[in-house]
This record gives C-alpha cells, sequence and structure tokens, in this order.
C-alpha cells in the first residue's frame, strides 16, 4: 500500500496517509494508504480528569460472584458508575457476540484484535478492552437524537436476538470480515491517485492525531471515482492507518479536518455522490465513538446548506462535533488554533508548521 503523507509528533513512526475528493461530506469518523511520512513531536497528553467518588480510579466488578479489580488507564478512569455497571453486563455477552459474528464455536474463546487492540473473550478485564467496550455502549446513547448526557443507564442485551450494543459490535465485526480490513491495509493503492487525497499532520493539545481529508487533492475525478470498490478500500485503509495512532490508554479519538478547496459542481458524480454515501455508512456503522471533532473548511457557498441538512438527521451530539469555519489561513486558524498548537498546524490552516507534505507536486 502506498505511504500516506503523515506527520505526527513523537517517536512514534507516523503512518502515512491519503483522503479523497468527495462532494459529500462523510459521516463522523475517518483513515491511509501513503506517501512520504513525516512525523511532529505530540504534545504531552493532558492529564485525565480526577474522578468522582463513583469513579474511583480503583475500580471493583462482579465476576462469577467474586470482586475483581479493574486495571484502569486514564481512560477509563473518567467512566461513570453507570458505565461500568453497563460494560460489566456487556461482557457477559461477549463470548456469544463473536460466535454470532465468526459463525463458528471456537470463536467463543478465540482472541480477535480490533483497532490493534487484543480482546480476548476468556478474559475481558482489561483496561484497553474497556476503552474499546466503552465505544460501542456510548455509540448506543448517541443514536438518539437530543440524547447528549453520558449519566444515563444503558440497556444492554440479555441474549443474543436483542440489544442495539450487542447487535452494533457483532456487525461491525461481521463486516470487518466481509470487507476483509486487514487485506486492504496491506494493499498498495495508485500514488498519483490517491498522494494527495488525505494527510495525517501533527497532533492537538491533548495528543489526539489531526486528520485531514482533501476532497480537491486530484480534479480527476474519474480516477478517484471510478472504481468504487477500489476508493472504498483505500478509504477504510487511510481510517485504520489513523487509528494506529490511537493508544486507547490515554488517546482514542481523532480531530478531522475536511478541506473543500478546489471542489465544485463538476465533482458531484454518480460515482463520487456513491462513494461519499457508502463510506459515510461504513464510518457511522463501524468506527463508534472515534472522532473528536470535525470542522469543515474551504467550503463553496453552494455546499454549504449540506451542514444544515446533517442538524436535521444526526443525533445532537454528533452534530455538536461539527463545525463549518469558512475559508483562508485566517478564519481557519481562529477555529482551529484553540485545540491545535500552531506548531502542530499547517500555514494554510493559520499554524506556523511548514508542512511539505500538503505541497507535494
Amino acid at each position: 500500500m502506498s505511504e500516506a503523507n503523515t506527520h505526527v509528533p513523537a517517536a512514534v513512526e507516523p503512518t502515512p496517509a491519503p483522503t479523497a475528493t468527495a462532494t459529500a461530506v462523510e459521516a463522523t469518523t475517518t483513515v491511509p494508504p501513503t506517501s512520504t511520512t513525516t512525523i511532529a513531536s505530540p504534545p504531552e497528553p493532558a492529564q485525565a480528569a480526577v474522578p468522582s467518588p463513583t469513579d474511583a480510579p480503583t475500580v471493583e466488578t462482579e465476576k462469577k460472584d467474586k470482586k475483581v479489580e479493574e486495571p484502569q488507564n486514564a481512560l477509563t478512569e473518567k467512566f461513570t458508575g453507570y458505565e461500568w455497571k453497563a460494560l460489566t453486563e456487556l461482557r457477559k455477552t461477549i463470548p456469544d457476540a463473536l460466535v454470532k459474528a465468526y459463525e463458528k464455536p471456537e470463536a467463543k474463546t478465540t482472541p480477535i484484535i480490533l483497532w490493534g487492540v487484543h480482546i480476548d473473550p476468556t478474559n475481558l478485564v482489561d483496561a484497553k478492552v474497556s476503552v474499546i467496550l466503552m465505544k460501542f455502549l456510548r455509540a448506543r446513547q448517541e443514536s438518539k437524537p437530543n440524547r447528549c448526557k453520558r449519566n444515563v443507564s444503558f440497556r444492554v442485551p440479555s441474549s443474543l436476538s436483542t440489544g442495539i450494543t450487542f447487535s452494533r459490535f457483532v456487525e461491525t465485526l461481521r463486516w470487518r470480515d466481509e470487507f476483509k480490513v486487514d487485506d486492504a491495509c496491506k494493499e498498495e493503492f495508485p500514488e498519483d491517485v490517491f498522494g494527495k487525497l488525505g494527510h495525517i499532520y501533527g497532533r492537538d493539545k491533548e495528543g489526539r492525531p489531526v486528520v485531514y481529508n482533501v476532497y480537491g487533492g486530484n480534479s480527476d475525478i474519474d480516477a478517484v471515482f471510478g472504481d468504487v470498490d477500489r476508493f472504498l478500500r483505500w478509504r477504510v485503509a487511510f481510517m485504520e492507518k489513523s487509528l494506529t495512532l490511537l493508544d486507547f490508554a490515554t488517546v482514542d479519538q481523532c480531530i478531522q479536518v475536511h478541506d473543500y478547496a478546489g471542489v465544485n459542481m463538476s465533482s458531484r458524480t454518480p460515482s463520487s455522490k456513491a462513494a461519499a454515501s457508502q463510506a459515510s455508512n461504513i464510518f457511522s456503522s463501524h468506527y463508534p465513538e472515534l472522532l473528536y471533532k470535525k470542522f469543515f473548511v474551504n467550503v463553496p457557498g453552494y455546499m454549504s446548506w449540506l451542514f444544515w441538512i446533517f442538524k436535521t438527521i444526526l443525533p445532537a451530539a454528533t452534530f455538536a462535533k461539527m463545525s463549518v469555519v469558512g475559508s483562508g489561513p485566517k478564519p481557519i486558524g481562529k477555529a482551529l488554533l484553540p485545540f491545535i498548537a500552531p506548531d502542530q498546524l499547517p500555514t494554510q490552516y493559520g499554524g506556523t508548521a511548514e508542512a511539505e507534505v500538503f505541497e507535494k507536486k
């Protein structure tokens, strides 16, 4: 797979990433193939909030009538008492979820890897696994319009036939298997087609990777979207590359910047619309709670109405993560700099970083 343009801080060798000339806005969460990769050093992750009495660093949960002390990290320490209770119930269903997803009895005790995290159905008391499973629980709540609060009781399924959280987890595993996500991540994608469409560059002030989807990166719409299946494989690979930069211990979400500079009405071809629609469905269905903020920049006036359409169809919590911030370095910087330090933000977006990967010919 071609190298994606990745400039991420710290000692991590960045995993490259491109994105596409799309004409419709994708749903919340994105990323990478490759090009050249550069890495900036990310700021130290922000100090985790001090847990309340119900979210104490040492949490005990029930397992086979015995008290189990939960291993903790900076992210699990932020879970509420309600969330711990729901998570404990959800864990009981995971072995059966694996059997249902893969349709093999042995899946009940066979470990899997999801977004780089090892999930062993015979030992689910693990901090990073807790973070992953909590994403599906929280997504179940945020799928409801106007339900933004976390401190509500989660309903976790008690059987294989019911339960939104259980079903979504099963569907995600099944989709990954059918789509062959691992194969897509190893595929070589043509640099001349996808090389300018996406970049991962820098981190925000709390250590989250910043992912740029450059929709005007390639004016040859037919080359990008002519083969919709190939575009989707690239898009999923790009998403997966961005997720390799999450440790699920201190950082578990990305910031996305969707750049529409150069996009015009001629970009809206049947194949580009089909690709955007399918990509949107994939990310909203199978990548829950992986997006922190999404900024739409350099959006042509005739497309700004799309943002307001989203308000009528998206849950309030999801819509609250999205912002249309205008065009040009100054207005874009005004919106992004509260979250991203100047040396982590390219100059064309209002920062001071000379990000050469964005200028590649």
